[in-house]
């Protein structure tokens, strides 16, 4: 009797032993055959899957997603005039992601997260007060806010997903393409000062150091004007109708609503602006391109419709 008890005891640690293989394979595997690894975050390291295929992206990466081949099963990457739904110009690319809210916000729709089932969840830093509610859903990956710099989200997402080498190559034929654009600018028009702004509630917020300014006169080359306030950083400096006639711009892109090209239209001291008078200002939609200059896809899109909006 004593023997049959030591074989039953033998047998049942054997058997213990062989769920725990199974459960916990070599190399961070685990029991569906999906590997795993570390990566540091702004909350430190993470164990995340080593091939997510259920993101859910919060933190305003999705763009940086698609660029890397994946698209989010959710994502808070949306117009910033119509909250509820992405941007137009990036609707084929996200018309499967469904919107679980807005990536400048700090709150979610959390329920809507849990629904999409997700294998790894993105976040940033300013939505840090809903983190632990996140951790209880999936792997969540806490990122830094960038403000203004989306090349170094780029490549910081590349390096999360361990896709650098593609990051690096859309990069490069950004850089080049936006160069070549701005030349073919350069050459048709030649040395001119282009500037960039919201129109906001009779006001103009000036794009000195974000969106579609850093389009314009950073990746594209294009000379800012004198007298450019200047941007601390992600707020926009404002000024008076008044105020935007001593920044006297040969061109001048506005983004706004419909209301807002109405109220300009009603304007003499728009009309007598140097560049308006000129024929060299163009309006452009706040939806979608507020936020299309912002996001790496959009800012791509961008380029050939600036170029073509100074060549006339």
């Amino acid at each position: 009797m004593k023997k049959i008890k030591n074989l039953i005891a033998i047998t049942i640690v054997a058997a213990s032993v062989l769920a725990l293989v199974a459960c916990t394979g070599q190399d961070g595997e685990k029991s569906n055959d999906i590997k795993v690894r570390m990566v540091s975050t702004v909350k430190g390291d993470v164990e995340i899957p080593a091939n997510p295929k259920r993101i859910v992206d919060i933190s305003g990466s999705s763009e940086e997603l698609v660029i890397l081949g994946l698209v989010p099963v959710a994502t808070a990457n949306v117009d910033s005039y119509q909250t509820d739904r992405v941007a137009s110009y990036i609707e084929d690319k996200l018309k499967d992601s469904v919107v679980v809210g807005h990536s400048m916000m700090d709150t979610m729709d959390i329920e809507g997260i849990l629904a999409a089932n997700p294998d790894l969840i993105i976040m940033s830093e300013r939505q840090s007060k809903i983190y632990e509610q996140l951790k209880d859903i999936a792997p969540v990956v806490m990122m830094k806010d960038y403000a203004n710099d989306w090349r170094a989200k780029l490549t910081d997402v590349s390096t999360l997903l361990e896709k650098e080498e593609i990051a690096a190559d859309w990069l490069k034929n950004y850089d080049e393409k936006a160069k070549n654009l701005g030349q073919e600018i350069l050459d048709k028009t030649g040395q001119q000062t282009y500037l960039t702004v919201l129109a906001y509630s009779g006001s103009f917020m000036i794009f000195s150091n974000a969106g579609i300014g850093t389009i314009v006169n950073d990746d594209m080359g294009l000379a800012r004007p004198e007298n450019l306030p200047p941007q601390d950083g992600i707020t926009l400096p404002t000024v008076s109708m008044e105020g935007l006639s001593t920044i006297d711009a040969d061109h001048i892109i506005v983004i706004g609503t419909g209301t807002d090209k109405a109220d300009l239209e009603k304007s003499s001291v728009w009309a007598n602006l140097r560049a308006v008078k000129e024929g060299n200002s163009t309006f452009l939609n706040s939806s979608p391109y507020f936020s299309q200059s912002y996001n790496p896809i959009g800012k791509e899109l961008l380029l050939e419709s600036i170029r073509d909006n100074f060549i006339k």
